[in-house]
């Protein structure tokens, strides 16, 4: 195996409570790292004139917004005279990497980088110049990696390294009424890093099939290598997370369903409320994440806590529970410990929480639609996502019949095993192989 140099952006991993795209990114610079290759971050932080305090204001400022609407107007009007700037390579400064700044804190969601280089504002300056031009707006660095993989489709080059663009999946276009993007420019981006970048990756075989159908590119041009996840699976005391999970939660071990991930129109959650509601099944619904466009759609069931708590004049307060963003050491316990996960999206370009939960044990509910079929194959109960009846058909199974559920956590590790670090870390090197050394 060939250890290369690889560049990896922060768009996502800068943001305070992170994203599945975070998750994709800080793993990808995890795998390459245990491969042995030299990962370097390329951030748009501002990091200050001084270079005595680059290191301390780079990590004050990662994934923060200016506090006050007077900073705020200034940035802005900075991000547009730089977008303006129509012939010019955006330069970037290097952040030392010392024991300076304490950093344990951020070890969940910043990868250990090699080396970290940052530009001001660069994401924002390279999506207006991309909106005035239709242009990439091109990155210089000294020294460059010798590929650079944006983890999202960025209208960014890096001069002087290979560029590779990952695609998760084309729900603004395949489900344009679950996203805020303006479409045609969404469409435009995607077709820019096709024609600007080596090779385009993709994290499932649905979604290479979208991509290859929607955009006509070459399929050698195009790579799955799917993902993994960053749980950290080993031995656990059941009663210690049984205590754990009583103690912080008040739920019994076992006793409860799950459902994980953001709030949003994709995710099916209306359907999935509307179907959990109706079995009259005593164990409560967990939701646990971040509220997305349009939440307050898609949790119309429920009311807002300074209200009643009852919908349709039944009581929720023990039925369904809302937790917010959680550290995912006390995630991955909320999962080990759930009687089942319930997941049935509409559209994911790959569906971490179902691998996640099959990798623990826990049996799986999900869609029988696309990535999600693909990722939990036999190891999951297969539901059609748009039809309530067999949601709440499946809830009501899952809940009765403990041999399934015996079943189901016994077949979802070794299912998840296709999806290791080692088979990622082959998948990875075999794309990079494809573009050069």
């Amino acid at each position: 195996m060939i250890k290369r140099t690889i560049g990896i952006d922060g768009y996502n991993l800068a943001l305070p409570n992170g994203t599945g795209v975070a998750t994709y990114g800080f793993m990808l610079a995890r795998t390459l790292q245990e491969a042995g290759h030299a990962v370097t971050g390329i951030f748009g932080v501002d990091a200050g004139a001084d270079p005595v305090m680059h290191e301390i204001m780079f990590y004050e400022r990662l994934g923060q917004v200016p506090p006050t609407r007077q900073l705020r107007r200034k940035r802005s009007r900075r991000i547009l005279r730089a977008a303006l700037r129509p012939f010019h390579a955006r330069g970037t400064t290097d952040i030392p990497r010392t024991a300076r700044v304490e950093t344990a804190s951020l070890a969940e969601r910043l990868p250990a980088f090699d080396r970290l280089v940052t530009s001001a504002d660069l994401f924002e300056i390279a999506h207006r110049h991309f909106r005035f031009y239709g242009r990439f707006l091109p990155v210089r660095v000294p020294n460059p990696p010798q590929v650079m993989h944006w983890t999202y489709p960025l209208p960014i080059t890096l001069e002087g390294a290979a560029n590779i663009y990952t695609f998760h999946d084309l729900v603004p276009l395949r489900l344009p009424y679950t996203t805020l993007d303006a479409k045609q420019s969404y469409r435009a981006l995607l077709a820019g890093c096709i024609a600007n970048g080596q090779h385009i990756c993709t994290v499932s075989e649905a979604s290479r099939s979208d991509i290859i159908t929607e955009f006509q590119i070459d399929p050698d041009r195009i790579t799955n290598t799917y993902q993994a996840s960053p749980l950290e699976i080993g031995a656990t005391d059941p009663d210690e997370d049984a205590a754990i999970i009583e103690n912080v939660f008040g739920l019994t071990h076992r006793g409860y369903f799950l459902h994980f991930g953001a709030i949003e129109p994709k995710k099916n959650i209306g359907r999935l409320l509307e179907a959990y509601l109706s079995t009259g099944t005593p164990a409560p619904l967990v939701m646990t994440g971040s509220r997305g466009w349009r939440s307050e759609e898609e949790l119309k069931l429920l009311v807002p806590e300074d209200e009643a708590d009852t919908v349709h004049g039944r009581r929720m307060a023990e039925r369904v529970r809302r937790l917010e963003h959680l550290p995912r050491a006390l995630l991955t316990r909320l999962i080990r410990g759930a009687r089942a996960v319930l997941f049935p999206s509409i559209h994911e370009g790959f569906g971490l929480p179902v691998l996640e939960a099959m990798q623990l044990g826990t049996p799986v509910l999900t869609s029988n639609l696309g990535a999600l079929a693909e990722i939990a194959g036999d190891a999951a109960m297969l539901v059609n996502p748009y039809d309530v009846d067999a949601i709440a058909g499946a809830i009501r199974t899952l809940d009765q019949d403990a041999a399934l559920r015996a079943r189901l956590s016994s077949a979802g590790p070794e299912a998840a095993s296709r999806f290791s670090i080692a088979a990622y870390q082959a998948r990875l090197d075999k794309m990079y192989d494809r573009i050069g050394p």
